[in-house]
């Protein structure tokens, strides 16, 4: 929490200023009892309406200076911790962009979205409040423990007893809630994990009638979180009237006590009514302490699940000098490239090595599982080798900036992702500077203009989220035009023609030809209609190549592409 809290010295102009409020505040409220009393012991004893009037005057001014003060405070105090949030929310939406796959598999989606939504608004949250209140309460303590003791020491005692058994009450609850807000937050994560999974296959569930099973699911996964909330506000709930019941037990102790030495002369009623105002400052701001500190801890536990993200290292990094690959033509060589994913005993890939010119296109083929997908996703630094180089134009990919790296790279995924907007944002997406004419164009190339322009609003028509109002072939010609709209040194398609019937594949690749002429192109593809003109063919059998070369090569001494082949085409069609 200490480690989060040291970025609001970036705020510490606000902080300033919600300090001066806040003494503004307590200063006005610390002398309203006093003088109250001295009208009550000096104005109304003695008759002296003047004095009254006079000293009426100075409390009103004094309130509404208190007031000012008090709104004053609020807001600044708003502003620094809203913007102390923005800050940090910013901050580690950046972090986990900058996570590889693996890493997102290995924390979990649901708890990166919770830690950047629940667990932040936990921060945020404490952070108003402390601003607000945990400045205020321990001076306004002071300050009335001070002016208590003016008054009368003897009724002092009173206060200090009440003060212990509040602190006594304030450790118990703390140490029962504690580890229930820390369980709270990863039953969040669970519930979000559930959520999650159940929207985005909700198609599945109801295929394979799993509506009930997901409704336990969800069930389970609710009432877990429901049952330990209820356990922290059973006990919440019981504070708030054993403090209440503590106020009033001190008011009348106070007034008892009081009154005796009242009747003693030792006391004035003035003083006593000051007194009992001076007690419930004090109560008061040690009831807020204890509403802080009892959301200290959730977002205690908030905030290491924070940190571990900021201090998790990502695999993948920019050299601290990056090479600037300038003027290259995008060849593309692998060196003996190895990978391993973590936690796996296994290489997924092994002694991978070709090399690929612009102007040719290179096809990987192989069973699934054979790597063919994780192969191309190194390319762009997704993940790294664990051994070998991968080259572009000669300069290891390691060495230069991913942006830099990324800049020469179209890449089209193996899934069709799609985001909210429109269509044109969409193929827009690398380039926001594109003019319509080159979105235009990429969509006639990707054969994607038919079904566009039949759409009402054309280029202008909206995406839903996770584009759900198209069809997977649609999706996928929208992210072949995405791709293809800003011109690349490389091309990437991962499997990016599966959704196409083979008439509208071949029309997309015959299109491509002309487009991407002079880039290196990689195609990794099921079908074997797909690859079979490309310059170079790489079979992959278990994370190795297994064979490379044209389509007629392969189909002379290369049983596992013959296999392959004649699985999806005939003797005849296959020569």
């Amino acid at each position: 929490m200490i480690k989060l809290l040291k970025n609001m010295k970036k705020y510490k102009g606000l902080v300033l200023l919600v300090l001066i409020f806040t003494i503004s505040q307590v200063v006005a409220e610390l002398f309203l009892p006093k003088l109250m009393a001295d009208i009550v012991n000096i104005g109304i004893k003695n008759a002296d309406t003047a004095y009254i009037i006079r000293t009426g005057w100075v409390m009103l001014w004094i309130a509404i200076a208190g007031t000012v003060a008090a709104v004053a405070k609020m807001y600044t105090s708003a502003v620094a911790s809203m913007s102390f949030t923005r800050d940090l929310r910013e901050r580690l939406f950046k972090k986990i962009q900058a996570f590889s796959p693996g890493e997102f598999d290995e924390i979990g989606t649901s708890s990166l979205i919770t830690r950047t939504t629940n667990d932040i608004t936990q921060i945020q949250n404490v952070v108003i409040m402390g601003l607000r209140m945990m400045i205020r309460a321990p001076m306004m303590a002071i300050g009335g423990i001070v002016m208590a003791v003016s008054k009368n020491p003897g009724l002092s005692s009173i206060l200090l007893i009440a003060v212990i058994v509040l602190a006594v009450f304030i450790g118990i609850v703390a140490s029962r809630t504690l580890p229930l807000f820390k369980s709270i937050q990863i039953k969040i994560d669970n519930l979000n994990r559930v959520v999650r999974e159940r929207l985005t296959g909700v198609r599945v569930i109801r295929a394979f009638n799993r509506i009930e099973h997901e409704k336990e699911r969800f069930d389970t996964a609710n009432v877990d979180l429901t049952s330990t909330s209820l356990k922290v506000n059973r006990i919440m709930a019981a504070m708030l009237p054993m403090i209440m019941l503590l106020f009033n037990v001190t008011n009348m102790a106070l007034i008892w006590f009081g009154a005796i030495r009242i009747d003693n002369g030792s006391f004035l009623v003035g003083d006593l009514m000051a007194f009992i105002q001076y007690a419930m400052q004090i109560l008061f701001s040690i009831m807020m302490m204890t509403m802080i500190f009892i959301m200290i801890p959730r977002a205690s536990a908030s905030a290491i699940r924070i940190n571990e993200i900021f201090d998790k290292e990502s695999l993948i990094l920019d050299p601290e000098h990056p090479v600037k690959a300038e003027g290259g033509s995008g060849v593309l060589e692998f060196k003996d490239v190895c990978f391993k994913y973590i936690g796996a005993e296994e290489y997924a890939l092994s002694g991978i090595s070709f090399k690929s010119y612009p102007g040719e296109t290179t096809a990987i083929i192989g069973s699934t599982g054979s790597g063919k997908s994780t192969l191309v996703n190194m390319i762009p630094r997704f993940f790294d080798p664990c051994g070998g180089q991968i080259l572009i134009d000669g300069t290891d990919i390691r060495e230069m900036s991913q942006y830099d790296l990324r800049q020469k790279i179209g890449y089209v995924p193996q899934k069709a992702i799609l985001f909210s907007g429109t269509i044109a944002e969409n193929i827009r997406f690398g380039d926001a500077s594109m003019d319509r004419a080159r979105i235009e164009e990429a969509a006639i190339i990707a054969q994607s203009d038919e079904f566009i322009l039949a759409m009402e609003s054309e280029y202008e028509s909206v995406v839903s989220q996770g584009g759900t109002n198209l069809s997977g072939g649609q999706k996928q010609r929208i992210s072949i035009a995405r791709a293809i709209a800003s011109h690349k040194e490389i091309y990437i398609f991962d499997d990016s023609f599966s959704a196409l019937d083979f008439k509208t594949d071949a029309k997309v690749r015959q299109a491509l030809i002309e487009m991407i002429k002079d880039a290196t192109v990689i195609i990794v593809s099921q079908r074997v209609n797909t690859i079979m003109k490309a310059d170079r063919i790489i079979v992959l059998e278990k994370g190795e190549i297994v064979g490379m070369g044209t389509h007629r090569e392969l189909m002379k001494n290369n049983h596992v592409y013959q296999d392959i082949v004649y699985s999806q085409m005939s003797e005849e069609e296959s020569a």
